[in-house]
């Protein structure tokens, strides 16, 4: 079955214990992998992750079904959460449907794929919506309206009441990221010793204390230094990273929704195209005509296809080394630019 944003989580309630696999696709990266979690969180017995990448199914396609249908050490619940780019878990896909008609995966763990640069139109896609064991759910790109409710009913779980329009102003510094804005929300709610047993009031004065600094505050010009192999300018945009404590989480993001974009405009590009008007018609803000445009020149193909993963893995290694998020941010950027930049 086919789902947006907006009704995923009445459809996959509605299909109950049917549904093995969750397909979460579309333009908003950062939404699709908040609904996968969301709905990982509905689980009776969620038990065991365990992770994949597309690489990891590309090299071995019957590695999904293998995972599906294994047990843990103990004997415990487990499910299978795949991060994947385009189309790399079509072939695992493939076999899994294929065993599944055959009656050979009802007992299978359920699976949670978060697929970027993938659309409902795309052939993973087309092989599960038709059916009744699956959910292909679309996430758009985001507007400011639907992430100010999110972040009102991410504060109503934590206990906080906010007041005016600070919901509407944490969406805004999080750069419309639901899962950055849940992060201000959860810091918010650690400062002010808030929870659903004990609610507290939280004013702009108590944001200001504990949020992220905007993306149009600084996160932008620092991604565009690594992407554009700017690495003259990148230590200069390094030290300004530590000087007014940018969170690493939120410029990882920042990196991940442009690369995102990069692989959704690469995908449209044809050789001959104007650029100027070739970004004009897909949207691109006209203050980024420049950046985007040079930055497709330099990351576009495999290269997008290696950079969308490694991106990924560098949230999940600053989420895991939060005293290292720093050091960690200012090494792969290094790197990034390096790499960017012998390929003018």
């Amino acid at each position: 079955m086919k789902a947006t944003q907006r009704d995923y989580a009445q459809a996959a309630q509605k299909a109950a214990g049917k549904l093995r696999i969750c397909f979460f696709c579309g333009a908003d990266e950062a939404g699709a992998s908040a609904a996968a979690m969301k709905l990982i969180a509905t689980l009776p017995d969620a038990g065991e992750r365990v992770e994949l990448t597309g690489q990891d199914l590309k090299s071995d396609p019957v590695r999904l079904v293998d995972e599906a249908r294994s047990t843990s050490l103990f004997g415990d619940a487990r499910h299978l959460f795949v991060r994947v780019t385009g189309e790399e878990a079509h072939d695992a896909l493939k076999t899994y449907c294929d065993l599944a008609d055959r009656g050979e995966a009802d007992e299978a763990w359920p699976i949670f794929i978060v697929a970027t640069s993938a659309t409902d139109k795309s052939r993973s896609a087309k092989l599960l919506i038709k059916r009744g064991d699956a959910l292909v759910a679309v996430f758009y790109p985001p507007d400011l309206r639907s992430v100010t409710a999110d972040v009102r009913a991410m504060a109503d779980a934590a206990g906080l009441r906010l007041g005016g329009n600070l919901a509407e102003r944490i969406a805004q510094a999080a750069g419309l990221d639901v899962r950055l804005a849940q992060s201000e929300v959860d810091k918010l709610a650690l400062y002010l010793d808030a929870s659903p047993q004990s609610p507290k009031a939280a004013g702009p004065e108590d944001f200001d204390v504990i949020g992220a600094s905007t993306e149009e505050d600084g996160f932008m010009p620092l991604v565009n230094a690594a992407l554009g192999g700017e690495v003259r300018k990148l230590p200069a945009e390094l030290r300004r990273l530590h000087e007014v404590s940018l969170n690493p989480v939120g410029v990882a993001l920042a990196m991940e929704r442009r690369a995102a974009q990069l692989a959704t405009l690469s995908a449209k590009l044809r050789p001959g195209d104007d650029m100027q008007s070739f970004l004009k018609a897909n949207g691109v803000f006209w203050k980024d005509h420049r950046d985007v445009g040079d930055q497709l020149q330099r990351w576009s193909g495999g290269k997008l296809e290696r950079l969308v993963p490694r991106l990924a893995d560098l949230h999940r290694s600053l989420l895991a080394n939060s005293q290292m998020a720093e050091l960690i941010l200012a090494q792969e950027l290094a790197q990034i630019a390096r790499y960017a930049a012998v390929r003018r």
